[in-house]
């Protein structure tokens, strides 16, 4: 289905198509990004990839989409935060490509987490008190020991004693940090930290966390290095918000705050 195409009767095609649509929106409206690259790149999907593929991904050049085993995934096009948070590993890729690999990695996770859950709150217009803050919960087979693939609010809670699953690793401080090799060293485990970071900072300053935090993360997301790590992050990201808001303003102190929140003080 090409842009401005009708119907074709296939729900993959047709969740694609919009949840694809409005982040593009979100991005051309809220931070006056033209596509991945700024430069008007075409989006492309592919779904059905694979049989019962339970993923979905960016491959540098597009987006693919599995249906889910109906076990424990459904159709990953149901989800559009799960739709911006891959499509911002491709903006990524066009600006900071961040390292996937330990904290870099795992900041590379979180940017994509964070603009997937504010493309959904700005679709449905919610505030942060009216937002949901966990990922992925649309593609869960609903059961009593999971709620999302992640949670930012209460990073480790989005899954307990899951069959499929097991428990949610996500450490919530930096204390807790994952030390090992496995998941490329954490990328989506230690992702939990910075994640509930924004999500500290977002509730303090209240509002719609797509403006003014949203606005911050955008500008740190270009500003930030291949080997960035989360102290980094952190000092961009004030230093992005002081740029914008003023050094005195309650943007700066809410982010320091979200920040030393989880154990990282610049």
């Amino acid at each position: 289905r090409a842009e401005g195409d009708a119907e074709t009767g296939d729900t993959a095609v047709r969740e694609a198509y919009r949840h694809t649509g409005s982040v593009w929106e979100f991005f051309h409206k809220c931070f006056q990004r033209n596509s991945l690259d700024d430069r008007g790149l075409s989006l492309v999907s592919c779904v059905h990839v694979g049989r019962s593929y339970s993923n979905a991904f960016w491959d540098g050049e597009r987006m693919a989409f599995g249906d889910g085993d109906g076990i424990l995934f459904r159709r990953f096009t149901r989800s559009i935060e799960v739709i911006g948070h891959e499509l911002t590993h491709g903006l990524i890729s066009f600006s900071s490509n961040l390292r996937y690999y330990g904290e870099p990695g795992a900041l590379n996770e979180h940017l994509g987490d964070v603009f997937g859950v504010l493309a959904r709150q700005w679709k449905r217009k919610l505030d942060v008190t009216e937002a949901g803050w966990t990922m992925g919960g649309d593609l869960l087979v609903q059961a009593s020991t999971r709620r999302a693939l992640r949670d930012l609010a209460s990073p480790g809670t989005a899954y307990r004693d899951d069959p499929f699953l097991g428990d949610d690793p996500q450490p919530a401080h930096w204390d807790n940090r994952y030390r090992g090799d496995a998941d490329h060293g954490g990328v989506h485990i230690n992702s939990g930290i910075p994640n509930h970071a924004f999500y500290r900072a977002a509730i303090e300053l209240g509002g719609r966390a797509w403006e003014q935090l949203g606005m911050t993360w955008y500008h740190a997301l270009q500003a930030l290095q291949p080997d960035s790590r989360f102290v980094d992050c952190a000092e961009v990201t004030e230093a992005q918000a002081s740029r914008l808001f003023g050094a005195r303003s309650r943007e700066v102190r809410c982010i320091r705050r979200g920040w030393k929140a989880v154990g990282i003080v610049v």
